[in-house]
C-alpha cells in the first residue's frame, strides 16, 4: 500500500520540528492514513527515511525551508508547507496534499519479532502493540513473541521463523538469538517500537543484516557501545527480580503467621519457620548469584552463566552483596568473553570450550578476582553504605526519598527509573528496606496522580485522555509507572515536572516516616500483608499526598484541552 511521507527541515528549530512531526502523526492517525516523517535539524536526522519508505510512498510533504534533500522524491507528487502552517492546522495541510500515485504493491513482508524489557511488564507489551499496529498500517504480516515477567507468550514457531523475511528484536535486555542464525535481523530498544513502530519496521526491512551468531561484529559493537553495560546490568536485574519478589513475599508471610521472630529456632517445625527458610534462606540467597550469572550471560552468552553465578555466590559469602554481584557479573562476562575470543583450538576440540575450558577458567578468573582483589573493598563499601542508610534521619532521609521518588517518575520505566529501582531492590539482600518503600511509592504516585487529575480536572484533558485515565489508575495501583507514559508523551514539558514533583514528595515522606518495604513489587496489593510494609499509616499518607500533589500540579501547569490543542 502507498504511504504519505514527510520531511521537516528545521535548522536550529529542532523543538518546533518535533512538535510539527507529532502534529502530523496525530492528524494522519485520525484519518487512518499510513504516514512516516523524517526530521532534519542541526542536531542530525531523526527517523531517517529508508529506501523502502520512499519506494512505497505515494506522495510527499516538504515542510520548512532548510535542505530537505528533495531530489529523492522527484517521481512523487508533493506539496510544500511551513512549520507554522503545520503547527497551526496539521489536518488542513494533509487535506491539501495531491492525490497519491498508484503503487504496485509487492507481497507483504513476513516479519517476526521479540519484545522484552528488564521487568517484563509494560514496555514489553507496549512495544509489541506498537509493532502490531505498525505492520497493520504498512500492510505487512507480523508475529510478535513477548518475553515478559511470566515468560514467553505467543511463541514463534520454527516454521514462522524459517519463512520470515526479517527478524526484529525490540528489547532492553539481551535475549537468546540462537533461533535466528542465518536470518536477516535488526536489534533495537523498545522505545522506537513504542514511539514509531512504522519507522522501525521500515528500517528493519532496509537495514537488517544476516545474523551469524553471538560472535558477529554487530554483537561486539553492541557490547562496546555506550549503552552496553547498562543493558547487561538490566538483563541481570530482570532475572534477579523473581527471586527477590518470591523471597520477600514469603518472608512477609512468615512474619504474618509467626511474628517478626519466625526465623528463630523456637518456631522450628511451624509453617512460619518453613516459609522463612524458603524465602530467606533459599530465594534471597540466590538473588545475588542470579544477578551476576545473567549479567555475565548477557555479555558472554551461555559460557558466562557458571562463572557469573559462582562469582555471585562468592560475593554473597564475602558480604559484598549486590554490589559484589554486579562486579562479579562484569568480571565473569567480560573475562569469559575475552577467553572465548583468545583461546584457539583445533576444530575437533572446539566442543570442549563451552563445557570445560571456559567454565573452569572463567570461574577461576572471577572467583580469585573476588577473593583477592574486588570482594573485600566492595564488602567494605557496602557495609558503609548499609550503615549510612540505616542511620539516616531528618534531612538525609528526606533528600534520598526526594531523589528516589523523583527518579521513578522522571522517565517512567526508562534508564533513570530502572537505576533507582535496581539500587533499591539490590539493598534488600542487605536487609535495608526503606529505599524500596520510597521507590515503590514514587512509582505508584505518577500514574495515580494522572488518573486523579483526569477525574477532578477533566477540562485539562481530551476525551481520549480521560478514558485512558482509568487504565492509568489501575496500573498505578499495581506499581506499573508506565501507565503515565501516554500523558507525558503528549505534553512532556508540563506533565513530567508534575509527575516528578508528586513522586519526589511521596518518596521523601516515606523515608522520613521510616517506612520499610520487604516486597519489591505488587503495589497496593501487598500492603494488607502484615509486616510487608512498616509504618503503614505513614506510607499510605505518602501515597495519598503525592497523588493529590501530582493532580494539583497538572491542574496548574496544563492548559485547558481546547486551548492546548
Amino acid at each position: 500500500m502507498s504511504t504519505t511521507i514527510a520531511v521537516i527541515g528545521a535548522g536550529t528549530r529542532s523543538t518546533h520540528a518535533v512538535l510539527a512531526a507529532e502534529a502530523l502523526r496525530r492528524a494522519a492517525q485520525q484519518i487512518g492514513a499510513a504516514f512516516t516523517v523524517e526530521v532534519r535539524s542541526h542536531q542530525g536526522v531523526l527517523n531517517a527515511l529508508a529506501d523502502a519508505d520512499i519506494a512505497t510512498a505515494g506522495r510527499v510533504l516538504l515542510v520548512g525551508d532548510e535542505d530537505l534533500d528533495a531530489g529523492r522524491f522527484a517521481s512523487l507528487p508533493s506539496r510544500s508547507a511551513s512549520i507554522e502552517e503545520v503547527l497551526g492546522d496539521a489536518s488542513g495541510v494533509l487535506a491539501q496534499l495531491p492525490e497519491p500515485v498508484a503503487k504496485t504493491v509487492a507481497r507483504p513482508a513476513r516479519i517476526v519479532a521479540i519484545t522484552s524489557c528488564p521487568t517484563g511488564i509494560a514496555h514489553t507489551f507496549m512495544a509489541a502493540e506498537g509493532l502490531l499496529q505498525a505492520a497493520k498500517a504498512l500492510g505487512h504480516e507480523i508475529r510478535v513473541e513477548t518475553q515478559g515477567s511470566v515468560g514467553a507468550r505467543d511463541g514463534l514457531s520454527d516454521d514462522e521463523i524459517r519463512d520470515a523475511d526479517v527478524v526484529v528484536i525490540a528489547a532492553d535486555r539481551e535475549v537468546d538469538l540462537a533461533r535466528f542464525v542465518g536470518k536477516r535481523l535488526l536489534k533495537s530498544a523498545t522505545k522506537p517500537a513504542i514511539n514509531d513502530g512504522q519507522a522501525l519496521l521500515a528500517r528493519a526491512l532496509a537495514e537488517a543484516t544476516i545474523h551469524h551468531g553471538q560472535a558477529t561484529a554487530a554483537k561486539k559493537a553492541d557490547a562496546g557501545s555506550r549503552s552496553g553495560p547498562y543493558k547487561h546490568l538490566m538483563t541481570g536485574v530482570s532475572f534477579m527480580l523473581p527471586f527477590v519478589v518470591a523471597g520477600g513475599l514469603l518472608i512477609a508471610l512468615a512474619f504474618a503467621f509467626g511474628g517478626i521472630y519466625a526465623y528463630d529456632d523456637a518456631h522450628r517445625g511451624t509453617l512460619a519457620h518453613a516459609l522463612f527458610q524458603i524465602g530467606g534462606k533459599a530465594a534471597l540467597v540466590l538473588m545475588v548469584p542470579a544477578l551476576a550469572g545473567w549479567l555475565a550471560y548477557s555479555i558472554a552468552d551461555r559460557p558466562g552463566i557458571a562463572p557469573g553465578m559462582i562469582g555471585g555466590l562468592v560475593a554473597a559469602n564475602l558480604g559484598a552483596g549486590f554490589l559484589g554481584g554486579i562486579a562479579a557479573g562484569f568480571i565473569a562476562g567480560y573475562g569469559t568473553d575475552w577467553l572465548n575470543r583468545k583461546i584457539r583450538l583445533p576444530r575437533n576440540l572446539e566442543g570442549l570450550k563451552p563445557v570445560l575450558i571456559l567454565p573452569v577458567l572463567g570461574t577461576l578468573l572471577t572467583g580469585l578476582s573476588m577473593i583477592y582483589a574486588v570482594g573485600g573493598p566492595v564488602a567494605e563499601a557496602l557495609a558503609a553504605l548499609t550503615a549510612w542508610l540505616r542511620g539516616m534521619q531528618g534531612s538525609s532521609a528526606l533528600l534520598l526519598g526526594l531523589l528516589l521518588g523523583g527518579m521513578m517518575a522522571f522517565d517512567m520505566g526508562g534508564p533513570v527509573n530502572k537505576a533507582a529501582y535496581a539500587f533499591s531492590t539490590g539493598l534488600l539482600a542487605s536487609e535495608v528496606y526503606s529505599p524500596m518503600a520510597a521507590a515503590m511509592v514514587g512509582g505508584m504516585t505518577a500514574p495515580l496522580g494522572v488518573a486523579l487529575a483526569t477525574r477532578l480536572f477533566a477540562d485539562r484533558f481530551t476525551a481520549e485522555e480521560r478514558e485512558a485515565g482509568s487504565a492509568a489508575g489501575v496500573l498505578g495501583l499495581a506499581f506499573v509507572t508506565e501507565g503515565a507514559i501516554p500523558f507525558a508523551a503528549r505534553d512532556p514539558l508540563r506533565v513530567i515536572p508534575s509527575l516528578v514533583l508528586g513522586s519526589a514528595v511521596a518518596g521523601a515522606i516515606s523515608m522520613v516516616v521510616g517506612a520499610e518495604l520487604k516486597v519489591p513489587h505488587g503495589g497496593v496489593f501487598v500492603l494488607p500483608i502484615p509486616n510487608a510494609v512498616t509504618h503503614l499509616g505513614g506510607y499510605v499518607a505518602a501515597l495519598l499526598v503525592g497523588t493529590v500533589l501530582t493532580a494539583v500540579a497538572l491542574r496548574i501547569l496544563k492548559k485547558p484541552a481546547a486551548v492546548a490543542a
